[in-house]
């Protein structure tokens, strides 16, 4: 568990960066440290917490170049890098907006007129978080920051794959004596984060469906909540209605920003049969003016491929469907530039779900396309998949995409546009099927979800209650 992890650079392919994880039982102090500074943290309230958080960004603001130094040497890309820090510091605004009013204690009346009821809620002492590597910064503070400021106290362990963000930010944290005696990053594999499951109170994954089971039995084992984020094969459905122009923008946006490495990625499209040509020919063109990041990183608009592990998936989804009959029009291979690996928006046709490209979380920049020639098709076809992540739907009456979207079993839809839930954080959804478990990371519920309720019932009057014991008075 504490033999170093040397970290790969995803533009070189060197590996140029060192982690330490820490022994078990520093590890297990770090925890104890930080249940006891939950304590004050959660005494100071919700005014106090928020001008913490207030003046960690700040100081993230001010050491930013280096921030996105780290980031960009984690990811290989520039300008995505730039847009995780600004939804990370954007997080930060709104739930420091949003919590006072999530967090007010609520004293009502109830059926029995002489019983009055008071309700609040308790903070989890400790929350862990385990976060991936393809919004490295994002997703290990998408959980942190409501837990922040619901009274948590919170432990970070990042991917090993991408750990160079921690340094930077943790020198912004200690500058902030209060909130660093809460929250704390610490580096490490599997092994960090299945010892770190054994220390906290409640533990948030995003990640593997693999590894969120194993998850999740764990967190059952200890009787701690677990709130999972897993994996998806988001599928978009384009009716005979729907605006080609708008529809082969948004899908090409959604399925290959971030090179395609995202959870919400579109991963499967599917075509009205009547309009399949059309679409496919200017998904294809539009594909065509997208360019690899290299030989500098402002090259163009694609990085590339963060973890090598990825790279062979990708190019075994891609052997996979080619030899049982697909037809790639553009891209269709991961290749090696400069010591990292590459790969360019791969539009591919004829296809089915035979083929792993259609089934399998492939995590690339890859657009199968499919012909449907009946709605209930299409449904059909949406709902073949192990994933319930999210999807979207193209057509000229949202009234229509609506009554499809309520057949199609995802947590979250995106009419006449695509990855939504990237961009706008407001709505609750669940994760169906082996997309996740556990409750909303969105919405009021992304807050609410680290509090315990706690129920006053308070007798107001002298008497005796109708219900008890005569006891002969």
């Amino acid at each position: 568990m504490t033999k170093p992890i040397e970290v790969r650079n995803p533009r070189t392919g060197k590996f140029d960066y060192v982690i330490i994880p820490p022994p078990p039982k520093l590890l297990s102090q770090q925890c104890h440290r930080l249940r006891r500074g939950q304590i004050p943290w959660q005494e100071i309230g919700i005014d106090g917490r928020i001008e913490a958080l207030k003046q960690w960004k700040k100081a993230i603001l001010s050491d930013r170049k280096q921030l996105t130094d780290a980031l960009v040497n984690d990811t290989g890309r520039l300008s995505t890098s730039r847009l995780e820090i600004d939804s990370f510091l954007n997080s930060i605004d709104r739930w420091c907006n949003l919590a006072p009013q999530l967090l007010q204690e609520t004293a009502k009346n109830t059926s029995i007129p002489f019983i009055a009821l008071q309700q609040t809620a308790v903070p989890y002492s400790l929350v862990g978080v385990i976060s991936p590597w393809n919004f490295p910064l994002l997703l290990s503070t998408i959980d942190t920051i409501p837990a922040l400021l619901a009274g948590c106290a919170v432990i970070v362990k990042p991917s090993e794959i991408t750990p160079r963000f921690v340094a930077p930010l943790m020198t912004t944290l200690n500058t902030v004596p209060k909130l660093r005696d809460a929250l704390n990053f610490v580096e490490g594999a599997g092994q960090t984060g299945a010892a770190l499951i054994e220390d906290v109170d409640l533990i948030c994954f995003t990640g593997s469906v693999e590894t969120g089971r194993v998850v999740a039995e764990t967190a059952a084992r200890n009787f701690i909540p677990a709130f999972l984020e897993l994996g998806g094969k988001d599928p978009a459905i384009v009716l005979e209605s729907a605006d080609l122009d708008l529809a082969t923008s948004a899908i090409l946006w959604g399925s290959v920003v971030n090179s395609g490495q995202s959870c919400l990625s579109i991963e499967r499209i599917y075509v009205a049969a009547s309009i399949f040509e059309q679409f496919y020919h200017q998904l294809v063109t539009k594909a065509h003016r997208l360019q690899l990041a290299y030989p500098t990183i402002e090259s163009g608009e694609i990085g590339p491929i963060i973890a090598e592990n990825q790279a062979a998936i990708i190019n075994e989804h891609l052997q996979d469907a080619v030899s049982k009959g697909a037809v790639i029009h553009c891209g269709g291979k991961v290749e090696e530039l400069g010591g990292g690996w590459w790969c360019r928006p791969t539009v591919i046709t004829e296809v089915n779900h035979s083929m792993k490209v259609m089934t399998e979380e492939t995590f690339g920049p890859i657009m199968p396309i499919m012909a449907f020639s009946t709605i209930e098709e299409a449904i059909n076809l949406a709902n073949d998949s192990i994933y319930g992540l999210s999807a979207a739907i193209f057509a000229d009456s949202p009234e229509l995409a609506l009554e499809i979207g309520m057949q199609i079993d995802v947590g979250a839809i995106s009419i006449n546009d695509a990855g939504l839930t990237a961009i706008m954080q407001e709505g609750e959804k669940n994760a169906f099927k082996f997309s996740g478990l556990g409750g909303s990371r969105m919405g009021a519920a992304g807050l609410k979800r680290f509090l315990r309720k706690k129920a006053f019932l308070i007798k107001t009057n002298t008497n005796k209650d109708p219900w008890w014991f005569n006891d002969g008075e």
